[in-house]
């Protein structure tokens, strides 16, 4: 295998983010679907925005937030997905560029905007999400062939389960993981959301079963991936069809399975629980940051749940506190 230039390339949804505070009772009386993510038109995107309460505007969107910890790491990241060429998708350019993401995709000149994601936040931390997925969802084989020398160049290619609501999308997923296997390169799969996979289980089945290296879940959706109530059925299923599984049990912390090794991750403290948002993508960030440079599996474990604490102790799906610095401080070198 060649020399890489970045560690980890992610295709996914480019979106903004819009996060606001939110009580039980106005996810209630608007009809939001707590602690999951729901496709919404533009229309809706712009009622619900003018509803809710004043917040924070950041770049988002889930494979995006994992490139930004693997940054903030000091890893080489690089990403595809697709925005619009108005102003929320220079926004999107400047900002992911800014933090030190490669990051060339050609914007959408006609079409649907750029997406948005509305976070109405509670105050037990968990997040319902409205999405309006508008440019984002227009990624195909296309974008992929554009950046497919990256592709070639990166350790692993990591594909976010939030982009298969199109069936061009699942294309161009095929078409990154044929690139990422012809180049001797690894492949991973985030499968996003529980909503996500109940929609999605059979494409996400076929594609983890014949394409995939590493799957990156949490509890409820490795569960419904494989239609069993019992963690531990899941976790063998997941075993048996890809080289790692990594799946992710809130504060009982995460299990990664390779073969016949079992790594139990403990979950690092928290001084206050803000805003789970991104819990998952930083995880994941640390996590795969290892994986591509040869860290053990504990370690790398350690390293996405050093990133997961960080997120959810402060607004936003984008670290605030420099994680390679606290990396290091955890004694975890990366190679």
């Amino acid at each position: 295998m060649s020399a890489s230039q970045f560690d980890v390339l992610a295709v996914g949804n480019a979106i903004v983010d819009v996060l606001s505070p939110a009580t039980d009772e106005f996810l209630e009386q608007e009809g939001i679907a707590k602690a999951a993510m729901t496709l919404i038109d533009e229309e809706r995107a712009t009622y619900l925005y003018s509803k809710m309460q004043p917040g924070k505007e950041a770049s988002g969107g889930s494979a995006a937030n994992t490139v930004a910890g693997i940054a903030s790491m000091g890893g080489k990241a690089a990403y595809i997905g697709k925005v619009a060429a108005d102003q929320l998708g220079e926004i999107f350019t400047h900002d992911i560029r800014a933090i030190g993401v490669s990051f060339d995709t050609p914007p959408l000149q006609d079409g649907p905007a750029t997406a948005r994601c509305l976070i109405n936040v509670t105050d037990d931390a968990q997040r319902s999400m409205s999405t309006f997925l508008g440019a984002a969802a227009l990624v195909t084989e296309e974008e992929v062939e554009h950046d497919a020398e990256k592709v070639r160049a990166s350790e692993i290619i990591y594909l976010e389960g939030y982009l298969f609501d199109r069936e061009e999308a699942k294309r161009g997923y095929v078409r990154a993981a044929e690139l990422a296997a012809a180049a001797n390169r690894l492949t991973a799969l985030t499968l996003s959301d529980l909503f996500c996979v109940e929609r999605h289980r059979a494409a996400f089945r076929h594609l983890v079963a014949n394409h995939i290296d590493i799957l990156i879940a949490n509890e409820a959706e490795i569960c419904a991936l494989y239609e069993t109530e019992d963690f531990d059925t899941a976790i063998e299923h997941a075993r048996g069809e890809v080289g790692i599984a990594a799946v992710t049990r809130s504060e009982k912390g995460a299990v990664i399975v390779r073969g016949d090794e079992t790594v139990a991750v403990s979950a690092e403290p928290v001084d206050e629980l803000v805003d789970t948002t991104g819990a998952g993508d930083l995880f994941a960030a640390g996590l795969l940051l290892g994986l591509a440079r040869g860290n053990s599996l504990a370690e790398a474990g350690r390293m996405g749940a050093i990133a997961a604490a960080e997120v959810i102790s402060h607004y936003g799906a984008r670290p605030e506190v420099e994680l390679k610095r606290l990396v290091e401080q955890a004694e975890i070198e990366i190679s």
